[in-house]
């Protein structure tokens, strides 16, 4: 039974619905506005050149955004910049690069005393802020990291049982096993249960036999194995004798440890064949090789053995009931590489954004007449391209960030529900920021003009070794393929009357409420307050994501008839992909607007607060057709999200330089005298030796 509202209740209700629609009549200027939150009200500045400038408590900032591991993140700076040796130059040979990474690495681990290792297996949130500085000295440097301890020593953690703790953990740790992530093969890459790899059971000898029955199975990509690798972990299909007609079994994908050279002599191992991949696109101080194996002997022991076992008669034991759940459990623990992926990249767009930024607020050009030049980014179309950018870079930011603490109590609970949310979240976050990461960098080095194109400022490099993000660790169309699927099965657990993973709580009511006739009167609401109010942002994004999820449902339910599963998911592919992205920013924004009300300094909190209604309102604004299509906006309303959108671009960047400097990144990073907003542009000209 509903509780009666008192008649205050009732009167303050009767009220705000009047203020609302005394908005949509009299709507208050933009300059004027004001959002009222709970905690900090926060007054938006006159819009005008002279107009007055948030004011903005950058210290406060950077804590927020730092976080509690900043101290692990500025000893592995320091530790470089007292290392000068140990830099990457701006022209070096793949060769040469690949022992420069090693030797960064080795350096690392043993110089600076950091055992990553230790904090993939107690603390993967601070491993991920390692990574994070790490790969902002050299992406190669973070990339031969992460597959010697999230891939590699993750596989024998994660996969293995307390033996191989034993026998590899401190050989990990301290670099004297180096080892490899043998998983893609030449035909088959994201469609792991495909590999063709074998591993049969030799009962006689009590061991497994690694093949490659043909080219097409040829391990391929596999960094660390074409010049520093002594082990792989290798997967491949167990195949276990019988004695029915068949005469052996397939019991799947599973991850075997296997020697690829010798631990003295450094020498190939009878039956390992290496290849070396040669120079790559980017990423060069990676060894990436290819591996066959021809009839290679391991002990049965080098069976990851946790999701399955096989006994010394070939006896096969499992505590898990079918092939798919085995699998699905695997890969399961290998959910790092994604999230550290899409937490890498975020810090390449930080990087790249700081440094166009930075050059567009000292670079000047063109002005009225008889006047003064005025900087670039005073350019309404430079604003556009940028100041949404950084508006997202803090999205992700805090989206990431969320990820990484989910994953983190993910590997202390073992949560079913979690590991699940995780394992979605992991892959849409990776797919959308990779793929916004790697076009943005283009644009910021357009944005830099010729001066962009300079190796010394970074954006070669930068775009070079992050352009293979969108491929490994899941190709990002699969891993988008992968979010709709699970939008799907939620979708059809909620008409069952089943409980909702985390992420999705929301389709819980989307279906009824989101789904329903638009509300004529909401939809032409223009008022500045509405329009900055999260819930109203929130509603709409999640909004489009609800119809998207309906509509795809009627779609394939329609064509799978006449097509099968498999061609009406192909003739939706497109709707689906769509659906994917917008769910992810549907998150992206929730974690965001959870960021700015959680921020405790009034100052960062108002900064913060004028990005996350950027990052909202353009987004909505990009895909107004969406909402004009099914009359959720109503036409003056969209113009009016569209001026918005564009007075709180021309707002940030009135703060944009505290709030790249808010990133703290150190001068090695951005370390070209263009990207640093002290020093005149003379001294770029003289560092490249124009003067």
């Amino acid at each position: 039974m509903q509780t009666l509202k008192s008649n205050d209740e009732s009167n303050s209700e009767a009220e705000r619905r009047i203020q609302r629609l005394s908005l949509h009549l009299n709507p208050i200027p933009i300059p004027h506005l004001t959002w009222n939150h709970h905690h900090h009200p926060l007054q938006m500045e006159n819009c005008s050149r002279g107009g007055k400038k948030l004011i903005v408590d950058a210290n406060s900032l950077t804590d927020y955004m730092r976080g509690k591991y900043r101290d692990i993140q500025e000893k592995v700076f320091d530790y470089f910049n007292t290392n000068p040796q140990l830099q990457t130059p701006l022209e070096i040979s793949k060769d040469n690069h690949r022992e420069l990474c090693m030797n960064q690495l080795l350096g690392l681990v043993r110089g600076a005393g950091i055992r990553p290792l230790h904090y993939v297996v107690n603390d993967p949130a601070k491993y991920f802020a390692i990574l994070e500085a790490v790969g902002s000295v050299d992406m190669s440097l973070g990339i031969k990291m992460g597959v010697q301890y999230s891939l590699w020593g993750g596989s024998v953690i994660n996969l293995g049982t307390q033996k191989h703790k034993d026998k590899y953990y401190d050989g990990i740790d301290n670099l004297d096993f180096p080892g490899c992530f043998a998983m893609t093969e030449l035909h088959h890459g994201s469609n792991v249960q495909g590999l063709q790899t074998v591993a049969t059971f030799d009962p006689i000898t009590d061991e497994f036999i690694i093949d490659t029955p043909n080219d097409g199975a040829i391990k391929w990509w596999i960094g660390n194995a074409a010049v520093h690798g002594k082990f792989a972990t290798v997967f491949a299909r167990l195949k276990l004798p019988n004695y029915d007609v068949k005469g052996i079994s397939d019991m799947g994908v599973h991850a075997f440890i296997v020697p690829i050279r010798d631990m003295k002599t450094h020498q190939t191992l009878p039956g390992i064949e290496i290849h070396d991949c040669g120079h790559k696109v980017g990423l060069n101080g990676v060894d990436n090789g290819a591996l066959r194996f021809r009839s290679v002997r391991i002990p049965r022991d080098n069976l990851l053995n946790r999701f399955g076992d096989v006994s010394r008669d070939g006896q096969y034991t499992s505590t898990l009931p079918s092939v798919n759940k085995r699998f699905g459990a695997t890969l399961g623990e290998l959910v790092g590489g994604r999230v550290g992926l899409a937490y890498s990249s975020v810090s390449v767009l930080k990087v790249s954004a700081t440094i166009a930024i930075r050059y567009s607020l000292i670079r000047q050009q063109f002005g009225p007449p008889n006047q003064p030049e005025v900087t670039i980014l005073d350019y309404q179309s430079h604003q556009h391209k940028l100041m949404p950018m950084l508006a997202s870079t803090y999205a992700f930011h805090f989206a990431t960030t969320n990820l990484v603490e989910k994953y983190a109590q993910m590997k202390k609970s073992h949560d079913e529900e979690l590991v699940a949310d995780v394992h979605a979240l992991s892959a849409g976050l990776k797919a959308y920021v990779t793929s916004y990461t790697a076009k943005s960098l283009s644009i910021c080095r357009e944005a830099c003009g010729g001066h962009g194109y300079a190796a010394v400022n970074r954006f070669g490099s930068l775009r070079n070794d992050h352009d293979i993000f969108q491929t490994f660790e899941g190709d990002n169309t699969v891993l988008l393929q992968q979010v709709a699927a699970d939008l799907l099965k939620q979708y059809q657990r909620k008409f069952k009357g089943g409980t909702l993973a985390a992420t999705w709580n929301y389709l819980r009511d989307s279906m009824n409420t989101y789904l329903s006739q638009p509300n004529p009167v909401t939809a032409r609401w223009e008022g500045g307050d509405h329009l900055r109010d999260p819930k109203f942002q929130l509603d709409a994004f999640r909004y489009r994501t609800s119809r998207l999820l309906h509509s795809v449902a009627v779609r394939l339910q329609k064509h799978s008839k006449p097509l099968g599963q498999f061609g009406a998911w192909n003739r939706c592919l497109n709707h689906l992909l769509t659906l994917a992205e917008s769910h992810i920013e549907s998150v992206i924004l929730e974690k965001f607007i959870e960021a700015v009300q959680s921020c405790p300094d009034p100052s960062a909190q108002a900064a913060l607060k004028l990005v996350c209604d950027l990052y909202a309102l353009d987004r909505i604004w990009n895909d107004i057709g969406t909402y004009r299509n099914v009359d959720y906006v109503a036409p003056n309303k969209a113009k009016a999200i569209h001026k918005l959108s564009e007075y709180l671009s021309f707002q940030v960047r009135n703060i944009a330089k505290e709030l790249v400097d808010a990133f703290d990144l150190p001068d090695h990073v951005t370390r070209a005298p263009i990207a640093k907003q002290s020093g005149a542009y003379s001294q770029y000209t003289q560092y490249v030796g124009f003067e």
